[in-house]
């Protein structure tokens, strides 16, 4: 799977949402394909993924976050039968089911020092996810270098980002794109 092209439909930016309230504005923004949900709880999901599906744009739910998720297989293979199209989870357990539901699947890391490099390129190549998500995207270009050399994925960056320069920054150090709450970044393209 191209996931550059098949999730972020060539755009730099994804919405991250953590309010279901929220959605819409996601949903009818012109630069946003790939929505990033980051809360809520299941019972919204089946409105939720029939809407962002008519708008053909692209729902991953970050599984640690919306409450209700089964944190297991039965969970997984349930949100697919709802319709869901991918997933977000820092645990590799849940990015390895998700992979066998044939869920598109982005694999979270925490970047906080030199060991947490080594040991997210470890795990992120034994799942072999369709993306990675860096967090701080604020990391030093160094580290999205072997990562995509190391694990020849697209490498996505959240969290630390309030400026369109900020997401410049991150973009020319190698981030493939940004996931970002900040309305007022969705309009880079």
């Amino acid at each position: 799977m191209e996931f550059l092209t098949k999730v972020m439909a060539g755009r730099k930016i994804g919405a991250a949402i953590r309010r279901v309230e929220d959605i819409q504005e996601a949903i009818g923004h012109r630069n946003i394909n790939s929505i990033f949900l980051l809360g809520g709880d299941i019972n919204y999901l089946p409105t939720i993924i029939k809407r962002v599906t008519a708008a053909k744009k692209v729902l991953l739910a970050h599984i640690d976050l919306v409450e209700g998720i089964g944190k297991d297989r039965a969970g997984l293979h349930l949100l697919k039968r709802m319709g869901l199209q991918g997933v977000v989870t820092t645990k590799s357990n849940l990015a390895k089911a998700a992979k066998e539901e044939e869920l598109i699947v982005v694999q979270r890391l925490f970047i906080v020092d030199s060991e947490s490099i080594k040991t997210a390129i470890r795990v992120a190549d034994n799942i072999k996810p369709h993306a990675v998500e860096v967090l701080p995207a604020t990391i030093p270009e160094y580290v999205i270098r072997d990562m995509k050399k190391s694990l020849g994925l697209p490498v996505l960056g959240g969290g630390l980002l309030k400026t369109e320069s900020d997401v410049q920054e991150a973009l020319e150090k190698g981030i493939d794109a940004i996931t970002t709450s900040l309305r007022h970044l969705w309009n880079i393209i």
